[in-house]
C-alpha cells in the first residue's frame, strides 16, 4: 500500500525561534556595524575641519599681524612719509581678534575630537553636546563674516581713496602692506566657509 502524503512544501514549514532570533541578531549587529561606519567617517571629517580651520586661523593672524610697511606719497607737489600698520585700524584688530578665538575654539574642539577617537568613542558625549558645538561653530562663523566683511571695507577705502576729495589710492605706495592684507582677509572668509560646512557636518549627524 503505497502512502499518498506527501511532506508539505518547504516554505511552509514552520520557522523555528532560534532561527528568528539569529536573523534578529544579524540585522542589529549590520545595523551597529554601519553605524561605527559612519561615526567614523564623521569624526574624521571633523578631524580634518578642525584641523583646517585652525590652520586657517592661525595664518589669518600670522599674516595681519605682520602687515606694514613704510613708504612716500606725493600730494599736490608735495611729498609725505607714510607709515602703516595693521594695528592702526580697529576693523583689522577684530579680524585679528576673531580669528584667533577661532583658533583657540578650533584647537579644543581638535583635542577633544581626537581623544574620543583614540579611546574609541563616540563623537559627542550627549546630543545637548552636539548642539554646543553645533551652535558654536555658527556663532564663530558669523563673527568671522563680521570681521572679515569690515577688514574688506578698510582694505577698499585704501585702494581706491575718496571719490571727490584728495585721499589718494595708499595701497599704490603700500602694496606689500595692502597685499598682507587682502591675504589675511580671504583667509578668513576662507575660514567662515569651513565652519558654516562643519555645522553642517553637525546637523547631518543631529538627524541621523
Amino acid at each position: 500500500m503505497t502512502n499518498d502524503l506527501k511532506p508539505p512544501p518547504e516554505s511552509a514549514l514552520p520557522v523555528s525561534d532560534h532561527a528568528i532570533t539569529t536573523a534578529k541578531v544579524a540585522a542589529v549587529a549590520e545595523t551597529a556595524t554601519s553605524g561605527r561606519k559612519f561615526s567614523r567617517s564623521y569624526d574624521a571629517m571633523r578631524v580634518v575641519l578642525r584641523i583646517g580651520c585652525l590652520s586657517a586661523s592661525l595664518i589669518s593672524v600670522f599674516v595681519m599681524i605682520t602687515a606694514k610697511e613704510k613708504s612716500t606719497i606725493e600730494i599736490y607737489g608735495f611729498e609725505l612719509p607714510l607709515y602703516s600698520k595693521w594695528s592702526f585700524s580697529g576693523s583689522f584688530e577684530y579680524l585679528v581678534g576673531v580669528s584667533a578665538a577661532v583658533a583657540i575654539h578650533s584647537l579644543l574642539q581638535l583635542a577633544i575630537t581626537t581623544s574620543r577617537m583614540l579611546r574609541k568613542s563616540t563623537a559627542y558625549t550627549s546630543r545637548s553636546h552636539a548642539w554646543l558645538t553645533f551652535a558654536g561653530d555658527q556663532i564663530f562663523a558669523y563673527a568671522m563674516m563680521s570681521a572679515g566683511s569690515a577688514a574688506t571695507g578698510v582694505t577698499n577705502l585704501n585702494r581706491t581713496g575718496i571719490k571727490h576729495a584728495s585721499l589718494p589710492n595708499f595701497c599704490k605706495p603700500l602694496h606689500h602692506f595692502c597685499d598682507r592684507v587682502g591675504v589675511s582677509i580671504a583667509f578668513g572668509f576662507f575660514n567662515c566657509f569651513l565652519l558654516a560646512v562643519s555645522a553642517l557636518v553637525h546637523v547631518v549627524w543631529l538627524s541621523s
